[in-house]
């Protein structure tokens, strides 16, 4: 008789309880389908708990509020689809450039344009990455059921306090609306501290730090005893504008290393490895959970295939597929989309053959489909 207390949940939900328990205590957003139910959940208990909620006129007013609660000292998260990610484009360059921490759930709808408002994909996987001007590296980390939707929004929040940057959670129409009995007991969760303070000693300079890597220290916009200079252009330490070639240099190149300096640190991934395997299936979001189906299907039939689950979408967890694939003759990636990540695998694995699994029709791909890829059926 089991006697572990389940509940029906699903990953709005999962988000939700995330990013409350990660002390989330303000949101703005806009109505766009599938992400829409996260704002509604998001607008009611979060009041309740005595935070902010409310829903902006656009998307662009929505992301305008999330970045001037963050630098007032909030915790924040916002939620969007495809479309509504495009017309955060130029606030989510604004909060790269001003470190802003705060959280983005993009759930991926079928484009391109307004594509299908209730129809699954995975397309947005490289828009994520560069859907702002400038190139500068993003953490986009990716779910694939209920629980992993709960502990990687807590590590977003994480992520975004701890780096002073936006941190986006790619999920998917799927991974939020399919229901799922889970033990709740067992989530994993992450734990989040506030954003290193001013240590009180000397005059606070706003953007001042030692090595590129480094994180400078946070005062809430409004602090009453220092002046804290927020602007939207390339600045210096102290927060004016500046086009003096060598602070522009360092300011850029600081943006990009707090990142890549902790790449292998923010590289998050399972693997389930079989030691006789000559195959490896590589995949993230909802890819990844038909994936664990289609290695059950080949254990079960008595054949041989690794499964390497990507969490983190962006830094590519470079090293992490390297070691995967060591030793192994073909490596197949399973998306919905064209092979959008593909061409970052084979970037990583020069020499080996790296095969596709794709659709683009709005329907999950089938386990059957993964092993047949990989000869396994």
């Amino acid at each position: 008789m089991r006697t572990t207390p389940m509940e029906y949940l699903n990953g709005t939900t999962a988000i939700v309880r995330g990013a409350l328990d990660a002390g989330c205590d303000f949101f703005a957003g806009y109505p766009i389908t599938p992400s829409s139910g996260i704002l509604g959940q998001m607008m009611r208990e979060l009041p309740a708990r005595g935070g902010m909620a409310l829903q902006g006129e656009d998307e662009i007013a929505s992301l305008g509020f999330c970045i001037s609660a963050a630098m007032a000292g909030k915790r924040v998260l916002t939620t969007t689809s495809g479309p509504g990610l495009s017309l955060y484009s130029e606030n989510l360059g604004l909060a790269i450039t001003g470190e802003v921490p705060l959280v983005i759930v993009n759930v991926q709808r079928l484009g391109p344009a307004t594509g299908g408002a209730t129809t699954g994909a995975e397309g947005d996987i490289q828009f994520v990455q560069w859907v702002t001007s400038g190139g500068i590296p993003m953490v986009v980390l990716s779910p694939i059921d209920v629980p992993t939707s709960y502990w990687l929004t807590t590590e977003a929040f994480r992520i975004a306090e701890e780096l002073r940057i936006p941190v986006i959670l790619n999920t998917s129409k799927d991974l939020v609306l399919t229901m799922e009995s889970v033990d709740t007991t067992r989530f994993r969760k992450a734990e989040v501290t506030r954003r290193r303070g001013f240590s009180g000693e000397g005059t606070f300079v706003p953007y001042r730090i030692g090595a590129p890597e480094d994180v400078p220290a946070f005062l809430p916009v409004g602090d009453s005893e220092h002046q804290v200079r927020f602007t939207t252009s390339m600045h210096g330490e102290e927060g004016g504008l500046s086009k003096k070639l060598p602070v522009v240099d360092a300011t850029f190149r600081h943006l990009a290393a707090k990142v890549d300096a902790r790449a292998e640190e923010l590289a998050l991934h399972d693997l389930h490895d079989d030691p006789e395997a000559d195959v490896l299936i590589v995949a993230s979001g909802l890819s990844a959970r038909v994936s664990l189906a289609a290695v059950r299907d080949a254990t079960a039939a008595g054949r041989h295939v690794s499964l390497l689950v990507l969490y983190t979408q962006w830094p590519v967890p470079e090293d992490a597929i390297r070691k995967a694939a060591a030793g192994k003759k073909l490596v197949i990636v399973p998306e919905m989309n064209l092979g959008l990540y593909r061409r970052e695998v084979e970037r990583v694995l020069p020499g080996v053959e790296v095969v596709g699994v794709n659709r683009v029709d709005g329907a999950p791909i089938a386990p059957e489909a993964i092993l047949k890829a990989g000869g396994l059926s």
